[in-house]
Protein backbone atom coordinates (compact mmCIF):
# COMPACT_ATOMS: atom_id res chain seq x y z
CA UNK A 1 0.00 0.00 0.00
CA UNK A 2 3.03 2.28 0.41
CA UNK A 3 2.65 3.06 -3.61
CA UNK A 4 -1.13 4.17 -3.38
CA UNK A 5 -0.11 6.29 -0.22
CA UNK A 6 2.90 8.01 -1.85
CA UNK A 7 0.14 8.77 -4.90
CA UNK A 8 -2.40 9.97 -2.97
CA UNK A 9 -0.04 12.19 -0.89
CA UNK A 10 1.26 13.81 -4.31
CA UNK A 11 -2.25 14.00 -5.08
CA UNK A 12 -3.00 16.57 -1.99
CA UNK A 13 0.47 18.36 -2.42
CA UNK A 14 -0.97 19.60 -6.29
CA UNK A 15 -4.11 20.76 -4.75
CA UNK A 16 -3.30 24.38 -3.18
CA UNK A 17 -6.62 24.98 -1.85
CA UNK A 18 -6.43 21.96 0.81
CA UNK A 19 -4.21 23.75 2.93
CA UNK A 20 -3.75 23.91 6.41
CA UNK A 21 -2.45 20.21 6.32
CA UNK A 22 -2.47 18.64 9.52
CA UNK A 23 0.18 15.91 9.56
CA UNK A 24 -0.42 13.97 12.95
CA UNK A 25 1.46 11.10 13.63
CA UNK A 26 2.03 8.98 16.78
CA UNK A 27 5.36 8.27 18.43
CA UNK A 28 6.43 5.19 19.75
CA UNK A 29 6.54 1.87 17.13
CA UNK A 30 5.29 5.24 14.52
CA UNK A 31 8.51 7.51 14.17
CA UNK A 32 10.36 5.87 16.70
CA UNK A 33 10.86 2.07 16.78
CA UNK A 34 9.54 0.42 19.56
CA UNK A 35 11.90 -0.33 23.03
CA UNK A 36 12.14 -2.88 25.83
CA UNK A 37 12.73 0.11 27.80
CA UNK A 38 10.26 3.37 26.50
CA UNK A 39 13.11 6.06 28.07
CA UNK A 40 15.30 5.22 25.21
CA UNK A 41 13.12 5.82 22.20
CA UNK A 42 13.64 8.46 19.47
CA UNK A 43 12.39 9.26 16.37
CA UNK A 44 14.72 7.70 13.76
CA UNK A 45 17.40 10.36 12.06
CA UNK A 46 15.68 10.49 9.01
CA UNK A 47 12.58 11.18 10.72
CA UNK A 48 13.63 14.14 12.83
CA UNK A 49 15.04 15.89 9.37
CA UNK A 50 11.64 15.32 7.61
CA UNK A 51 9.52 16.82 10.34
CA UNK A 52 11.85 19.84 10.23
CA UNK A 53 11.09 20.39 6.68
CA UNK A 54 7.16 19.62 7.31
CA UNK A 55 7.21 22.02 9.96
CA UNK A 56 8.60 25.05 7.81
CA UNK A 57 6.42 24.13 5.12
CA UNK A 58 3.44 27.01 4.31
CA UNK A 59 0.20 25.39 4.71
CA UNK A 60 1.69 22.31 7.14
CA UNK A 61 0.57 21.95 10.65
CA UNK A 62 2.84 18.76 12.42
CA UNK A 63 1.15 17.32 16.05
CA UNK A 64 2.28 14.64 17.58
CA UNK A 65 -0.08 12.48 19.54
CA UNK A 66 0.80 9.86 21.73
CA UNK A 67 -0.15 7.89 24.80
CA UNK A 68 3.04 8.96 26.80
CA UNK A 69 2.86 12.01 29.15
CA UNK A 70 3.47 15.13 27.73
CA UNK A 71 6.67 15.94 29.86
CA UNK A 72 8.00 12.18 28.65
CA UNK A 73 7.12 13.09 24.60
CA UNK A 74 8.36 16.53 24.86
CA UNK A 75 11.49 15.57 25.76
CA UNK A 76 12.09 12.40 24.02
CA UNK A 77 10.57 13.89 20.52
CA UNK A 78 13.12 16.05 19.04
CA UNK A 79 10.40 18.21 17.48
CA UNK A 80 10.79 21.64 16.03
CA UNK A 81 9.30 24.88 17.16
CA UNK A 82 5.45 25.28 16.70
CA UNK A 83 4.28 21.31 16.30
CA UNK A 84 1.47 20.62 18.49
CA UNK A 85 1.75 18.05 21.45
CA UNK A 86 -1.28 15.34 22.41
CA UNK A 87 -0.04 13.30 25.16
CA UNK A 88 -2.06 11.34 26.90
CA UNK A 89 -4.06 9.88 24.71
CA UNK A 90 -5.68 13.07 24.03
CA UNK A 91 -5.50 14.54 28.08
CA UNK A 92 -2.78 16.68 27.82
CA UNK A 93 -2.26 19.47 24.83
CA UNK A 94 0.85 22.12 24.18
CA UNK A 95 2.63 23.30 21.59
CA UNK A 96 6.56 23.70 21.32
CA UNK A 97 7.82 27.22 21.21
CA UNK A 98 11.41 28.06 20.87
CA UNK A 99 11.58 28.79 25.00
CA UNK A 100 9.85 25.20 25.80
CA UNK A 101 6.11 24.36 25.69
CA UNK A 102 3.29 26.50 25.88
CA UNK A 103 0.83 24.25 27.88
CA UNK A 104 -2.88 23.82 28.22
CA UNK A 105 -3.41 23.68 31.86
CA UNK A 106 -5.34 20.07 33.16
CA UNK A 107 -7.17 20.76 36.17
CA UNK A 108 -8.62 17.84 38.24
CA UNK A 109 -11.21 17.94 40.54
CA UNK A 110 -10.82 17.31 44.48
CA UNK A 111 -12.85 13.83 43.21
CA UNK A 112 -10.76 12.53 40.42
CA UNK A 113 -7.58 13.90 42.33
CA UNK A 114 -8.58 11.12 45.26
CA UNK A 115 -9.39 8.34 42.66
CA UNK A 116 -5.92 8.98 40.46
CA UNK A 117 -4.50 8.66 44.09
CA UNK A 118 -6.58 5.97 44.74
CA UNK A 119 -5.56 4.35 41.26
CA UNK A 120 -2.30 4.09 41.91
CA UNK A 121 -1.96 2.72 45.41
CA UNK A 122 -3.62 -0.05 43.93
CA UNK A 123 -2.14 -0.01 40.72
CA UNK A 124 0.69 -0.61 42.94
CA UNK A 125 -0.62 -3.78 43.77
CA UNK A 126 -1.13 -5.40 40.37
CA UNK A 127 2.62 -5.21 39.87
CA UNK A 128 3.75 -6.37 43.29
CA UNK A 129 5.53 -9.49 42.78
CA UNK A 130 5.39 -9.76 39.19
CA UNK A 131 8.51 -9.29 37.23
CA UNK A 132 8.34 -7.02 34.37
CA UNK A 133 5.35 -5.20 34.96
CA UNK A 134 5.62 -1.64 36.43
CA UNK A 135 3.30 1.79 36.98
CA UNK A 136 3.96 5.13 35.31
CA UNK A 137 1.76 7.43 36.95
CA UNK A 138 0.55 10.56 34.49
CA UNK A 139 -1.03 13.80 35.85
CA UNK A 140 -4.49 12.31 34.29
CA UNK A 141 -4.13 8.22 34.58
CA UNK A 142 -2.14 5.53 35.87
CA UNK A 143 -0.59 3.28 33.24
CA UNK A 144 0.30 -0.59 33.98
CA UNK A 145 3.38 -1.67 31.58
CA UNK A 146 3.90 -5.16 30.75
CA UNK A 147 6.04 -5.60 27.99
CA UNK A 148 9.18 -6.56 29.79
CA UNK A 149 7.35 -9.55 31.91
CA UNK A 150 6.57 -13.20 30.91
CA UNK A 151 3.21 -14.31 29.69
CA UNK A 152 2.17 -15.90 32.94
CA UNK A 153 3.03 -12.42 34.46
CA UNK A 154 1.55 -9.92 32.27
CA UNK A 155 -1.93 -11.73 31.20
CA UNK A 156 -3.41 -11.53 34.78
CA UNK A 157 -1.61 -7.82 35.05
CA UNK A 158 -3.35 -6.84 32.59
CA UNK A 159 -6.93 -8.05 33.11
CA UNK A 160 -6.16 -6.94 37.26
CA UNK A 161 -5.84 -3.03 35.43
CA UNK A 162 -8.92 -3.72 33.36
CA UNK A 163 -10.99 -4.67 36.43
CA UNK A 164 -9.21 -1.58 38.61
CA UNK A 165 -10.29 0.83 35.72
CA UNK A 166 -14.15 -0.62 35.49
CA UNK A 167 -13.56 0.19 38.87
CA UNK A 168 -12.16 3.31 39.33
CA UNK A 169 -11.26 5.14 35.93
CA UNK A 170 -13.49 6.76 33.77
CA UNK A 171 -11.76 5.57 30.64
CA UNK A 172 -9.40 2.25 30.40
CA UNK A 173 -7.32 1.67 27.28
CA UNK A 174 -5.76 -1.83 26.28
CA UNK A 175 -3.10 -0.85 23.87
CA UNK A 176 0.40 -3.25 23.11
CA UNK A 177 1.33 -4.29 26.58
CA UNK A 178 -0.13 -1.43 28.35
CA UNK A 179 -3.20 -0.88 30.32
CA UNK A 180 -4.09 2.85 30.77
CA UNK A 181 -6.79 3.74 33.68
CA UNK A 182 -7.90 7.35 33.38
CA UNK A 183 -9.63 9.71 35.61
CA UNK A 184 -10.51 12.09 32.77
CA UNK A 185 -12.32 10.95 29.36
CA UNK A 186 -10.25 11.28 26.21
CA UNK A 187 -9.10 9.50 23.44
CA UNK A 188 -6.89 10.20 20.41
CA UNK A 189 -9.81 10.80 18.19
CA UNK A 190 -11.60 13.29 20.29
CA UNK A 191 -8.31 15.29 20.34
CA UNK A 192 -7.74 15.04 16.90
CA UNK A 193 -10.68 16.02 15.63
CA UNK A 194 -10.49 19.26 18.13
CA UNK A 195 -7.18 20.42 16.55
CA UNK A 196 -8.23 20.11 12.86
CA UNK A 197 -11.55 21.74 13.82
CA UNK A 198 -9.49 24.51 15.33
CA UNK A 199 -6.80 24.71 12.05
CA UNK A 200 -9.66 24.55 9.84
CA UNK A 201 -7.70 21.61 8.24
CA UNK A 202 -9.32 20.37 4.77
CA UNK A 203 -6.95 17.00 4.99
CA UNK A 204 -5.25 15.57 7.70
CA UNK A 205 -3.01 12.86 7.26
CA UNK A 206 -2.86 10.26 10.45
CA UNK A 207 -0.69 7.48 11.38
CA UNK A 208 -0.21 5.04 14.01
CA UNK A 209 0.54 1.80 15.59
CA UNK A 210 -1.13 0.74 18.28
CA UNK A 211 -4.83 -0.49 19.09
CA UNK A 212 -5.32 3.20 20.42
CA UNK A 213 -4.68 4.76 17.40
CA UNK A 214 -7.74 3.29 15.99
CA UNK A 215 -9.68 5.66 17.43
CA UNK A 216 -7.94 8.49 15.61
CA UNK A 217 -8.39 6.31 12.56
CA UNK A 218 -12.21 6.17 13.02
CA UNK A 219 -12.71 9.94 14.20
CA UNK A 220 -11.66 10.99 10.63
CA UNK A 221 -12.59 11.44 7.36
CA UNK A 222 -13.16 9.01 4.50
CA UNK A 223 -11.00 11.63 2.11
CA UNK A 224 -8.51 11.93 4.83
CA UNK A 225 -4.92 9.52 5.15
CA UNK A 226 -4.75 7.23 7.44
CA UNK A 227 -1.85 4.75 7.83
CA UNK A 228 -1.40 1.74 9.63
CA UNK A 229 1.75 0.93 10.50
CA UNK A 230 2.66 -2.46 11.44
CA UNK A 231 0.92 -5.36 11.33
CA UNK A 232 -2.76 -5.77 13.10
CA UNK A 233 -6.63 -5.39 12.20
CA UNK A 234 -6.86 -2.09 11.31
CA UNK A 235 -9.50 1.10 9.99
CA UNK A 236 -7.14 2.97 8.31
CA UNK A 237 -6.39 3.39 4.32
CA UNK A 238 -2.96 2.40 3.95
CA UNK A 239 -0.47 0.20 5.81
CA UNK A 240 3.27 0.52 6.10
CA UNK A 241 5.49 -1.82 7.29
CA UNK A 242 7.88 0.68 10.00
CA UNK A 243 8.81 3.68 10.72
CA UNK A 244 11.26 3.92 7.94
CA UNK A 245 8.62 3.10 5.12
CA UNK A 246 6.60 5.79 6.88
CA UNK A 247 9.36 8.56 7.04
CA UNK A 248 9.99 7.68 3.20
CA UNK A 249 6.41 8.70 2.54
CA UNK A 250 7.01 11.83 4.44
CA UNK A 251 9.47 12.54 2.92
CA UNK A 252 7.90 12.43 -0.79
CA UNK A 253 5.51 14.86 0.79
CA UNK A 254 7.67 17.49 1.69
CA UNK A 255 9.32 17.10 -2.01
CA UNK A 256 5.82 17.69 -3.37
CA UNK A 257 4.81 20.53 -1.18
Amino acid sequence: MADALTDDLAAVAATADRRPILVALDFDGTLAPLQDDPATSRIIPAGVDVLARLAATPGVALALVSGRAMHDLHTLAAVPAGTFLIGSHGAERARVTTFGLDRDVVRLTDEQADRLASLGAEAAGVARGRDGVWVETKPTAVVVHTRLAEPADAAPAEQEAIALGERLGSGVLHGKDVVEISVLRASKGEALTALREELGAPVVLYAGDDVTDEHAFEALRDDDLTVKVGAGTTAARYRVDGPDELVAALEALADRL
